[in-house]
């Protein structure tokens, strides 16, 4: 008797059907049973997807809809593809900063303090500001601090042990490999890229966001001694604002 399709699945493509589902809103797979073991290494392929979505929203919308509008339905279409999952984290992570020795009680705790308020402002202010000044060149710069965003929580995982004894993300330190093997589709996905824009004859991406990307999982990770759910996605967060904003800058001041 032959075995159904979703016994012969890889455990890679498992894990990639997984990604798909635990990351975004997004449809699942027909016919595939996802694996939840090592999603993590996928991320930022999902992160190229999301932003993907986005930068086709803005392209397809820059010919009738003013800048402001654009810039809010972009914000509102990243919210609703990950179904608010890393914005969460982002909240919790700063009423966790702000509770001092009480932080992974006040991250733990389903209310929501003004610290985690405040901290959503902020990066949508600052998202709106990095969108204006990009204006036309938003959609490569959504595309890539997409991803950067989603590499970022995969050097938090190698630095850093998780605070956690059993805690809702605990899975992606109990599967870990080490950081080559699960940053190996990012890399492959990035080396792709690359060669087919080269080829394509576009210009490079700036690359900036892996600035971001190195730093800000470091800089959390010694505040709180570690790192968590909640904090794997204020790296997401805090790395996809940051590549915006650092981006839109720095075309500013180059132009």
């Amino acid at each position: 008797m032959s075995k159904p399709f979703s016994a012969l699945t890889p455990g890679w493509l498992a894990d990639l059907a997984g990604a798909w589902v635990f990351y975004s809103v997004l449809p699942a797979w027909p016919g595939l049973t996802p694996r939840f073991e090592r999603i993590a290494r996928f991320g930022p392929l999902i992160g190229l997807v999301l932003g993907g979505i986005q930068a086709l929203f803005w392209g397809l919308t820059a010919s009738w809809l003013p800048l402001g509008a654009q810039v809010a339905l972009v914000l509102a279409l990243g919210l609703v593809l990950t179904g608010g999952l890393h914005v969460d984290g982002a909240m919790d992570t700063a009423d966790g900063l702000g509770a001092g020795p009480r932080a992974l009680e006040a991250m733990a705790d389903s209310r929501v303090g003004a610290s985690g308020v405040q901290a959503l402002a902020l990066l949508l202010l600052l998202r709106v500001a990095a969108l204006v000044c990009l204006a036309t060149a938003a959609p490569l710069a959504l595309l890539w601090a997409a991803f950067w965003g989603r590499v970022a929580p995969l050097l938090a995982m190698a630095w850093f042990p998780y605070l956690r004894d059993q805690g809702s993300a605990a899975f992606h330190r109990q599967h870990w490999r080490g950081l080559l093997p699960e940053l190996a589709p990012a890399l492959l996905a990035l080396l792709l890229a690359l060669l087919g824009w080269a080829w394509a004859g576009w210009p490079l991406p700036d690359g900036i966001g892996i600035v971001p990307a190195l730093l800000v999982p470091l800089w959390f990770g010694r505040r709180l001694g570690g790192h968590s759910g909640d904090t794997y996605g204020a790296c997401v967060e805090w790395v996809e604002t940051l590549a915006l904003l650092l981006s839109g800058l720095g075309l500013r001041l180059a132009g």
